[in-house]
C-alpha cells in the first residue's frame, strides 16, 4: 500500500495478525537514497511491518552496482528489524541485470527479492521467478 495509508491501516489491523506492508521509492525507484532512507524511517514510525523498496533502476542499468548495493543497504539499515523486500522490476531488465539485482539485494541484507511493482511493462513471469530462485536459492524469499 502507499505510505499515506500506513497509519490508518495499522489502526484498523491492530487486533489482527495481518501485516502492514508499504513501499518506498515507488513506483519508479528514482528517488535519491536519502529520500528512501527517510521514507523508510517514517513508514516504520507510522506502523509498517514490512517495507518494499524499488531498486534504483537507472543505477542498475548503468552498471553502477556499488550505488545500488549501498542504497539497498541504507534502506535495510534504516529499517532495523523490519524486513525489506527489494523490487527489481524484472520486466525492464536483461537477464544479467536480474541476476545482478538479486545478488546485490542479498549482499545488502534484504530478506526478499520481488519481481515487479505491477506498474511497468509487465509483471512477473515464471521464467523470472525461476531465474531468481536459481540466483538466491533459499537464502532469500521471492515474491512474484
Amino acid at each position: 500500500m502507499n505510505p499515506v495509508f500506513v497509519k490508518e491501516a495499522q489502526k484498523q489491523l491492530a487486533v489482527t495478525d495481518c501485516s502492514v506492508i508499504t513501499v518506498v521509492g515507488f513506483p519508479l525507484g528514482a528517488n535519491v537514497t536519502a529520500t528512501k532512507v527517510e521514507e523508510t524511517k517514517l513508514v516504520i514510525e507510522l506502523g509498517a511491518n514490512e517495507v518494499d523498496m524499488v531498486i534504483s533502476l537507472g543505477a542498475l542499468k548503468d552498471g553502477d552496482y556499488k550505488t545500488v548495493c549501498e542504497e539497498i543497504r541504507a534502506v535495510v539499515e534504516a529499517a532495523g528489524q523490519v524486513p525489506v523486500k527489494v523490487i527489481i522490476e524484472a520486466g525492464l531488465l536483461e537477464e544479467k541485470e536480474k541476476i545482478a539485482a538479486c545478488l546485490l539485494a542479498e549482499r545488502a541484507g534484504a530478506v526478499f527479492v520481488k519481481t515487479s511493482t505491477g506498474f511497468n511493462v509487465r509483471g512477473a513471469t515464471v521464467e523470472d521467478v525461476k531465474l531468481m530462485k536459481v540466483v538466491v536459492g533459499d537464502r532469500l524469499g521471492i515474491k512474484a
